[in-house]
């Protein structure tokens, strides 16, 4: 498969009072056409960061964003609004991210008018096609958000977001304001979207079953880092850092011949502030070792599965 995304030395930082925050600091990975890249973490490691970073709602602080080989890490202006047609987001919640003043066919229809590629006839006729793609009732379109019950709220969202028929979306956290019934159906009609329109995803959640349900690779970051990456199935079957073991011990277990073997993780969460180098899961890991304050590369241990940690072929 061709390339779509590629993320080089991508890094992110917020000046805070007490120093600078690492949010995301020094990232890089690919992802091809068609496919769904899968980043999990715990609250607060820069997974949200990274995805509005890569299409441009922050500006990098280093490193480069290439969308179909074109650097875009300093596009401004038109050339910024022409390359934001190709790449979208679906926002986290469902309401919030509506405006309230606007009937669901207005959202809908905002994208395609603000182009000005689109005749008045056209732009009518997109609304009402994608609208059905995404499952908007016809009885709807003339209703506000608050009229909506959350899972319609979020297919509005989706709508809107494709309305343009980008290549690229960022899903942040889609579901996780969700029942888990209308995650389901939320997560199908994503999977369905992406077969027929060709689409590529980025999917960032905490939620380690939806991720592995829908996407074709993860990676795992913490505090602004990259720790590990692989295709999902072989990240599942043989999780190889400290951190993502626990991650996935964490996930719930039906099997009572099996039950869930927990991994509790202890000792204080290093400060993204002015981090110092080195790993900075090793305050918490039950392997760290002096090596582990030397700075962590990811090293590719099989095909595809890349892991930064020193000690991983010791574990």
């Amino acid at each position: 498969m061709s390339e779509l995304i590629k993320v080089e030395h991508l890094k992110k930082y917020f000046n805070v009072p007490a120093g600078v925050n690492h949010a995301v600091d020094d990232i890089t990975f690919q992802i091809n056409k068609g496919e769904t890249m899968g980043v999990v973490g715990e609250s607060g490691c820069g997974k949200s960061t990274l995805g509005r970073t890569i299409i441009r709602l922050h500006d990098a602080t280093d490193g480069k964003v290439l969308l179909n080989g074109r650097d875009i890490t300093s596009a401004q202006g038109k050339e910024l609004k022409k390359l934001r047609e190709n790449m979208q987001i679906i926002f986290q919640d469902p309401y919030s991210s509506l405006n309230p003043r606007k009937t669901i066919y207005q959202t809908v229809s905002e994208p395609l008018r603000l182009s000005g590629r689109y005749a008045k006839a056209d732009i009518d006729n997109a609304t009402k096609e994608i609208m059905d793609l995404c499952g908007i009732e016809k009885r709807l379109r003339m209703c506000y958000p608050h009229e909506l019950d959350g899972g319609r709220r979020q297919r509005v969202g989706i709508a809107r977001a494709l309305a343009l028929r980008p290549e690229f979306i960022m899903c942040d956290e889609p579901v996780s304001a969700l029942d888990v019934s209308i995650q389901a159906q939320v997560l199908n009609l994503l999977m369905d979207l992406q077969e027929k329109m060709d689409l590529t995803y980025m999917f960032v959640t905490h939620d380690l079953s939806v991720v592995r349900h829908i996407s074709s690779n993860i990676c795992v970051m913490y505090l602004g880092q990259l720790v590990e990456t692989s295709p999902s199935k072989e990240l599942f079957a043989n999780p190889m850092h400290p951190y993502t073991k626990a991650l996935l011990s964490a996930i719930p277990s039906v099997d009572l011949d099996h039950p869930m073997q927990r991994i509790m993780l202890k000792g204080e969460i290093t400060s993204p502030i002015n981090p110092k180098p080195g790993c900075r899961f090793r305050a918490r890991c039950p392997y760290a070792t002096e090596a582990c304050g030397q700075p962590q590369e990811l090293r590719e241990l099989s095909k595809g599965h890349f892991v930064s940690c020193c000690r991983v072929g010791e574990i």
